[in-house]
């Protein structure tokens, strides 16, 4: 895990290597320092020889000035190498996530992955900042500052080692029932994300229905979740501090007894009793370092690991060695294709037609009749699980997935529009498209009417999801989007729905004049909005149930005659004239 995530330090390695040398510098001035101490009680105060008191004063200045400005470089360069690091990790997931298909999305939730990119990537780079100063700084100093105590007297630091297995052993014990905890807090938080997200983008939906209440008592449920949790791992956690205390106090107890009884029997001077508590001391303080360090990562190993998961995870759909850069035409065709989303009961079966390039198809079925999942098909969002779908004549398996999609423009059901403006919103399907080319396309999509009146025109601000614009104006700049791409094949998803019926022939009537030699398939509730195709495609709970005109489907097909009575009883559908 740590090798893998080492991957992501690259041109911050100096920092992560100078904060060890600095780390390492601040130890071995900071061990010597108790050394002149003694000499400094020993042979200065204590004989009155204030000459030597002086010149080693002086000496354990210097030390000690040198000590701190290593530790503050140490501090520096490991602050700087941790951030750096964080920001490394955050850009390869967030480019490996860009990589993700629908399916890889659908694991792993819009919620987890937000969780992932920002707090458990917080937590890593937390621990990160840690191991280059405690994973050196604790061990270096319990050596040398063992290797001085030794030095000073064989026996005293004995009573230090009676300890360690006590501290082994408890220390063991917390982070077998901590990890468990806190693995599942970082789940909670997952939940929370997506309750949090859920609300706010159907605020309008729950305030429509007076849910408030409902909505903050899941809140209230999940966030009372992850304080328990956290508060059980945390109530864990902070046993370490109490075993700590009890082991040092435990250990200066013992050497103020053994120590002052080898001091009256001459064995030890005071000076390096002195001395032998600050090592103690220091011994203790590393060790206590060491623990909460072992607590760090088991805390981040939770994270690490989850992060780990998005930045190996493969892209269901892969780009295919020797892929095809061309589509020749806006020709589909799907041949006895089943799709499921997981390891879900098939929404697609047998799926089996053909669509010539140029040509307006129209696809009508009941909602979950798999309309939607159908078109995701052709541009390779989703890949299909039996049979082929062939745009241009060739496997879109065997297509480079760019190419593919530059050339399949798509209007989803759900209208999605980016924080910027108007113009910046359009040249998604076309960067390099000029005012007078975005102009033309929100005219054919209908849209310029409404562009044209605002403060701004073209460069009016959008806000985040469109929230601006009503849904009959998001679906009308989307469409106006989709035709800068001049695909081959465009594909609008109910892509009108939001808009009234003369707008939508308008829409239509422009589509056909603007781009002739386009394919054009459009899902549709309303009949009203295929009528003219040149075919229609009627799909029943994943099943192709009949295939052609309006005129032949209406003597032929008995769902597509329900659907036309029902909907012609209501008042939805103009008869042509």
């Amino acid at each position: 895990m740590i090798r893998r995530l080492a991957k992501c330090v690259r041109e911050y390695r100096i920092f992560a290597f100078l904060s060890p040398v600095m780390v390492i510098g601040e130890v071995v001035l900071s061990v010597l320092i108790p050394l002149y101490m003694a000499d400094l009680i020993d042979k200065g105060i204590d004989v009155g020889d204030m000459a030597f008191v002086r010149s080693m004063g002086g000496k354990l200045l210097l030390l000690a000035l040198a000590s701190m400005v290593c530790g503050v470089l140490g501090g520096i360069f490991s602050s700087t190498g941790a951030a750096g690091f964080a920001k490394n990790v955050r850009k390869d997931m967030y480019y490996n996530i860009q990589r993700f298909s629908f399916s890889n999305v659908d694991k792993f939730t819009t919620a987890g992955l937000v969780t992932r990119i920002t707090r458990d990537i917080t937590q890593v780079q937390m621990c990160f900042m840690m191991l280059t100063r405690m994973l050196f700084h604790a061990p270096v100093t319990l050596v040398f500052a063992l290797i001085a105590a030794f030095r000073i007297n064989d026996r005293l630091p004995l009573v230090f080692i009676g300890t360690l297995p006590i501290l082994a052993i408890g220390l063991f014990t917390i982070m077998k029932k901590a990890f468990p905890l806190f693995e599942r807090v970082f789940k909670l938080f997952d939940k929370m994300n997506t309750v949090v997200q859920e609300n706010v983008r159907g605020i309008r939906v729950v305030k429509t229905f007076v849910r408030e209440d409902e909505e903050i008592r899941k809140f209230d449920n999940v966030a009372t979740d992850v304080r328990d949790t956290s508060v059980s791992a945390e109530r864990i956690v902070a046993m370490n501090m109490p075993l700590m205390s009890f082991c040092m106090y435990a250990c200066m107890l013992l050497i103020s007894w053994i120590g002052a009884r080898f001091c009256i029997q001459s064995v030890m001077t005071t000076g390096q009793l002195m001395s032998m508590f600050t090592y103690i001391m220091q011994i203790l303080m590393s060790l206590m370092m060491s623990s909460i360090l072992i607590l760090m990562l088991t805390m981040s190993k939770a994270a690490a690991k989850r992060i780990i998961e998005v930045l190996d995870a493969e892209p269901d759909i892969a780009q295919p060695e020797n892929a095809v850069m061309e589509v020749k035409d806006g020709s589909v065709v799907f041949d006895d294709v089943d799709f499921a989303y997981g390891s879900a009961k098939p929404c697609l079966k047998d799926a089996s037609f053909s669509i010539a390039s140029g040509e307006v198809v129209g696809i009508i079925g009941g909602t979950g009749s798999g309309k939607s999942s159908l078109v995701q098909l052709i541009p390779r969002l989703y890949d299909v699980m039996q049979g082929a779908v062939y745009v241009g004549g060739t496997d879109v398996r065997e297509m480079d997935i760019h190419t593919l999609r530059k050339n399949v423009a798509m209007v989803l059901q759900k209208n999605v529009l980016f924080e910027g403006t108007v113009a910046g919103n359009m040249r998604w399907g076309n960067e390099n498209a000029t005012d007078e080319e975005i102009i033309q396309a929100l005219k054919i999509a209908q849209a310029w009417d409404f562009v044209e009146k605002l403060e701004k025109g073209l460069d009016a601000p959008v806000e985040q999801n469109g929230s601006n614009f009503s849904g009959g104006q998001k679906q009308r700049l989307c469409i106006a989007r989709a035709l800068l791409a001049s695909p081959k094949v465009l594909i609008l998803d109910d892509s009108t729905s939001a808009v009234d019926t003369a707008t939508e022939a308008a829409i239509r009537k422009g589509l056909s004049e603007y781009m002739p030699e386009c394919t054009k398939i459009i899902i549709a509730q309303r009949i009203s909005s295929v009528k003219d195709a040149d075919k229609i495609i009627v799909l029943d709970n994943g099943r192709v149930s009949g295939i052609g005109t309006h005129s032949e489907l209406m003597a032929s097909n008995t769902i597509y005659q329900e659907v036309y009575e029902s909907q012609t009883k209501g008042g939805d559908f103009d008869e042509p004239n």
